[in-house]
């Protein structure tokens, strides 16, 4: 048996509607990891939102901040932080707008607003407490920022992309984008990671379930989408498995092979 990569998304992937690890998604990872394959998290989440669940999974390797922060085995191996005048850029901007960001680095997150509800309401939607983000507009100025949450509806956008072109920009609520550096992206995470771990592309399983899954899903060997993925996401994919509440995760490694 060729050793494997599997790099999983988390939320609506590995973490089903409620937040919550099917029993048959631990069982399929842990078969995973038996059977002598790697296996990693590919999340937009912060590492520090994702530590319970690597407790549980016992997967010590990850891609974070939607491919600008990797970690293999407690190593960080690579970090590509937004360019500190483009933050001051978007900083002044969404001043103009009223609209608030919230800062990203690699222990802590900050935010532009003492209390916004969209804020509230976007993260405790991931069970994040937000009691734990305290205000600091000028945070990036001495830390490293390594993706930003804007606040701003969907007709909004256009003012972010068109004054902001160095930036990326990626809807993942309803109020909010992630705002990540021009070109970065959980497949660039993978490259930094396979480099490193000495796979190739061929040999990489990802699975996903959101438009910022999209680039993964195009650039790994084998892709899967989550049943619960938008048309968009599904299209880029290989391979389109269950609900991740229908589980997704076990039905998906079937079809690729990956269990019997």
């Amino acid at each position: 048996m060729t050793k494997k990569m599997i790099m999983f998304d988390i939320d609506g992937t590995l973490l089903d509607h409620d937040k919550k690890l099917p029993a048959s998604a631990k069982e399929a990872v842990k078969s995973l990891k038996e059977a002598g394959h790697e296996v990693a998290f590919a999340t937009g989440r912060a590492p520090y939102f994702i530590k319970d669940l690597r407790k549980e999974l016992e997967i010590d390797s990850f891609i974070c901040f939607n491919g600008q922060y990797v970690e293999i085995e407690n190593e960080v191996i690579y970090k590509n932080p937004i360019d500190r005048e483009l933050l001051a850029h978007l900083s002044g901007f969404s001043t103009t707008q009223n609209h608030p960001l919230v800062y990203m680095g690699a222990e802590f997150m900050r935010s532009t607003f003492d209390y916004h509800s969209d804020i509230e309401e976007s993260l405790t939607s991931l069970n994040i407490d937000t009691t734990q983000i305290e205000m600091d507009a000028s945070y990036y100025n001495d830390t490293e920022i390594y993706q930003t949450l804007l606040y701003c509806k969907e007709h909004e956008e256009t003012l972010y992309r068109e004054n902001l072109r160095k930036l990326n920009f990626i809807r993942w609520h309803e109020y909010s984008m992630d705002v990540l550096p021009l070109g970065g992206s959980k497949a660039k995470g993978i490259e930094k990671f396979i480099e490193k771990k000495g796979f190739s592309k061929d040999q990489v399983y990802a699975f996903g379930d959101n438009l910022n899954d999209i680039e993964m899903l195009q650039y790994a060997g084998h892709s899967v989408a989550m049943g619960n993925a938008p048309e968009e996401v599904k299209k880029a994919a290989r391979y389109v498995t269950k609900d991740v509440g229908e589980d997704g995760i076990a039905y998906g490694l079937q079809m690729v092979g990956l269990l019997s």
